[in-house]
């Protein structure tokens, strides 16, 4: 927890705001406790040691704040159609999921995610991939289902996270990319029921956590300065094992939550989408062995 006061009243109530969204049984309820998280963690991004977190912080209220009115609107909508049976249909789930997948960053709905990453502190950075996305993933559970939609949905998470990181060379970047990766089998894993999702979205934090603290601890921020790390051989390893890890490589920890979802995907009759994603998977592990592989490269 920050020693500075303001810092730990903004972090309380940041998870204050998560809380009562996901514990909220109406829509306005929910709302209100994604802004409530929302006014927390804009003043949290700031910081007078980089330049950038202004326009960072900037980036992401705007896109936030477009996200919160359109699930107002869409939410109010919803309830005026089903009180005046003369309006007749019904907004579908996957429109009242649009502004939620705005709000964790899911493909095609990421533009503005790895440029927001770009300017924040590895701290920030850790809670955007981690804390800000459980409360839109908590209420996305409520509205997931296998129709076309969605699977297009993870499909386009999935694939976007694998190829989008691997031409990066900024550690923000790729970590943004595998956040959008992940993001995909986790709205999978949400048709398994709310234990797989939890399982997954916990074991993938606590990877972000071990990986976030490395970077942060010896200030790294783009791939060739892994080749600095010289004898930290310890750390090295542990930096190896925690990247193959959010690479899904068995038998790492990393795999298990996806094998789950692998089990549950071929019990849906969804061996076509599970292939695909196993396959982009794939396509992660390459980005995080180059970072890997230049950790060990020594400069003499």
């Amino acid at each position: 927890m920050p020693n500075n006061p303001t810092k730990t009243l903004l972090s309380m109530t940041l998870i204050g705001g998560i809380l009562i969204s996901i514990s909220s049984n109406s829509w306005l309820g929910a709302w209100m406790g994604l802004e409530i998280n929302l006014m927390s963690f804009i003043p949290l991004m700031s910081s007078q040691e980089n330049i950038f977190t202004t326009e960072a912080s900037l980036k992401y209220f705007i896109i936030q704040a477009l996200a919160s009115s359109v699930l107002m609107f869409l939410v109010v909508m919803e309830g005026l159609i089903s009180q005046n049976p003369m309006m007749g249909g019904t907004i579908h789930e996957y429109v009242i999921m649009t502004p939620l997948l705005l709000k964790m960053g899911a493909a095609p709905l990421h533009w503005w995610f790895p440029s927001v990453m770009e300017g924040l502190s590895w701290d920030n950075c850790l809670l955007m991939m981690t804390v800000q996305k459980a409360a839109p993933m908590m209420l996305s559970s409520y509205l997931m289902s296998t129709s076309p939609m969605m699977l297009t949905i993870v499909l386009a998470s999935v694939t976007v996270g694998s190829i989008g990181g691997m031409n990066q060379t900024s550690l923000r970047k790729i970590l943004t990319y595998s956040s959008i990766n992940h993001t995909g089998w986790m709205l999978m894993a949400l048709t398994g029921g709310s234990n797989l999702w939890v399982t997954y979205f916990a074991v993938y934090s606590l990877l972000t956590l071990t990986t976030t603290t490395i970077t942060k601890s010896y200030n790294i921020s783009f791939i060739n300065q892994t080749m600095s790390m010289s004898g930290k051989a310890t750390i090295k390893l542990m930096l190896f094992t925690t990247l193959l890890s959010l690479g899904g490589l068995p038998p790492f920890v990393g795999f298990l939550p996806k094998w789950a979802v692998i089990q549950t995907m071929i019990l849906n009759n969804l061996s076509a989408i599970m292939t695909i994603m196993v396959v982009m998977s794939l396509v992660t592990l390459y980005y995080y062995l180059r970072m890997c592989y230049s950790s060990f490269i020594t400069l003499h």
